[in-house]
């Protein structure tokens, strides 16, 4: 059901879409940099989480639905840019993102709630989801559905993963940048920028046919 090439290609183009800058990575970043481990990881696996959302609502045509139904996309619309925007606004306000010093500890359970949130509002990775996995799924070699189910599973798998590492990476960086406010306050900017950037988009994002 999944030639080892195909396979292989899936999972290299998987890898790029993590590397790829992003409001997800960095809630995991910021994590690392302010929580510790722990709290870098819990907000990896959230943003995993938020990518099997789309890829069960992909697979059971809930965002078949987003496409064809002009009501159902601009609520979801509306709802996900304005989440990403008051996250950014927020950043920007407070710039405690990225911090280093001893932050005001949330609970493991509200950093995965604003790390799923923030992954499941934004209807772009579902629309993407759709237009991606397909490309990989052959339908002469078994189930569509379990296909899509285990294509999506390993994306939001690796995107968990990989979230996780660079939130546990910029953990060690902590004392790098100790010395450093300055470009510990331009990520704030960024990461800021970031948010409401996506927010826009997914505002301006037009319905596909």
């Amino acid at each position: 059901m999944f030639p080892m090439d195909v396979w292989l290609a899936y999972t290299l183009a998987c890898f790029l879409l993590v590397l790829s800058p992003g409001p997800d990575n960095l809630l995991a970043i910021g994590r690392g940099l302010s929580q510790g481990k722990a709290a870098a990881v819990v907000s990896g696996l959230s943003s995993g989480a938020g990518i099997l959302f789309h890829v069960l609502t992909a697979t059971f045509g809930l965002t078949l639905l987003l496409q064809t139904s002009t009501i159902a996309f601009y609520i979801v619309k509306i709802i996900g840019a304005a989440y990403l925007i008051w996250l950014g606004i927020k950043v920007l306000k407070s710039k405690s993102l990225f911090s280093l010093e001893k932050a005001q500890k949330q609970s493991l359970k509200t950093i995965f709630g604003t790390g799923f949130l923030s992954a499941a509002l934004n209807p772009k990775p579902g629309l993407f989801v759709l237009a991606f996995v397909p490309q990989f799924v052959n339908p002469e070699l078994g189930s569509v559905t379990s296909q899509m189910l285990i294509y999506g599973g390993w994306f939001a798998l690796l995107t968990a993963i990989g979230f996780s590492l660079m939130g546990v990476f910029a953990s060690k960086l902590s004392r790098w940048l100790q010395n450093r406010p300055k470009f510990v306050n331009g990520l704030n900017v960024g990461a800021g920028v970031t948010f409401v950037s996506s927010g826009l988009a997914v505002a301006f994002m037009k319905q596909r046919g």
